[in-house]
């Protein structure tokens, strides 16, 4: 009788232990997450180096090399988009997709008029943000029975093309733009929740899956403009091509050579975020999965490609979040240079195939 007792005793206590332990982890995942002050300087990162990798690597590059420009009436001339419209399209891209954030250019001095601030807190910020280049105006909104964050970020001059347009621009309420001006704001919108306290920076977390999707959202939406209508669009009219040497060349850089180059431009920040191109079928051997959880992630993604591969992980002293996207060919030009090429292990690719991953990495608060 006794050493029955003990035996409840024991499978009592030992109930109420996995108990309390199954609730601390519970709560430890909800303290797991990302501010929205810090899920929004992650997306601008990301808008502001794919803009910079457009402006200085592709417009830039061929205004130095070839007769192709950048102009306003890009379509008809077959020249490149001005800059600016790159990010516009790319956020129509991004915002169609209805995840929740949205972005797009403001100006006090814009060519079109698309781009004025449609609010008195855009304004407001847009006027701080030119005082303060170095800094980021915020606020938090209720709408339509939810709170909002919002952020205008500086957007600055990286190229001539952006300051000639501007200064040249008949339309143009300024005309003595330099570079390194800040010439406008990109303004960053998302959800918070219909409960969030209005001081939500300090008190609420965003999911890490949620802003993966946002930055994910910003990347795939500059990769499919470049390939669809700047890589794509100029080799159908035989005006330019798109070469793995386009440093050395009158050509322009591949499409996964375009997401490279910003990936590079972000390491360079130190923000704690890095994105990387990786693939079973790489043609550039470093573009391998270098560890289980990016193969795995890889052969997930190829069979299940709704819905990204993702963990928490442990850097150094710090907590992360790790996530591997679908990538999949989304022009003829993908899967032509993916087939064609002497180094590549698979030569069938079709539209739509998943071709490899994009893999997103960003610190925890």
């Amino acid at each position: 009788m006794k050493t029955f007792k003990l035996r409840i005793i024991f499978i009592t206590a030992l109930i109420l232990i996995l108990c309390s332990n199954f609730s601390d982890a519970g709560y430890e995942d909800e303290l797991l997450g990302v501010s929205p002050s810090r899920a929004a300087e992650l997306i601008h990162k990301v808008i502001e180096a794919g803009r910079r990798t457009y402006s200085q690597k592709v417009v830039e590059h061929l205004h130095d090399r070839t007769f192709i420009k950048a102009s306003e009436n890009w379509e008809k001339e077959d020249a490149l988009p001005l800059p600016a419209q790159f990010l516009s399209m790319s956020s129509e891209i991004s915002n169609s997709r209805g995840i929740g954030m949205k972005y797009r250019l403001l100006s006090l001095w814009p060519i079109n008029k698309n781009y004025l601030p449609r609010t008195e807190n855009e304004k407001i910020g847009l006027e701080e943000v030119v005082k303060k280049t170095e800094k980021s105006f915020s606020w938090v909104i209720a709408r339509d029975g939810q709170w909002y964050y919002e952020a205008i970020f500086p957007d600055i001059a990286v190229s001539q093309t952006c300051v000639s347009c501007h200064n040249n621009h008949p339309k143009s309420p300024k005309t003595d733009f330099e570079i390194d001006d800040v010439m406008g704001g990109i303004f960053i919108d998302f959800p918070l929740g219909r409960r969030t306290p209005k001081n939500a920076d300090k008190k609420f977390l965003l999911a890490p899956e949620v802003v993966a999707d946002y930055v994910h959202s910003v990347l795939e939406a500059n990769r499919m403009i470049y390939a669809k209508h700047i890589v794509n669009r100029l080799e159908k009219r035989k005006v330019i091509y798109a070469k793995e040497n386009w440093q050395d060349d009158k050509t322009i850089m591949l499409p996964a050579q375009f997401l490279l180059n910003t990936a590079k431009i972000i390491n360079k920040r130190k923000i704690g975020l890095d994105f990387k191109l990786i693939s079973l079928f790489p043609i550039n051997p470093d573009n391998s999965p270098v560890n289980e959880f990016e193969r795995r992630g890889l052969e997930t993604v190829e069979v299940h490609p709704i819905r990204p591969y993702s963990r928490y992980a442990r850097i150094g002293r710090k907590k992360a979040f790790k996530a591997i996207y679908p990538d999949r060919a989304v022009t003829k030009g993908c899967i032509n240079c993916h087939n064609s090429h002497s180094s590549s292990p698979k030569s069938n690719f079709k539209l739509d195939d998943v071709m490899g991953g994009i893999f997103v990495n960003f610190l925890l608060d």
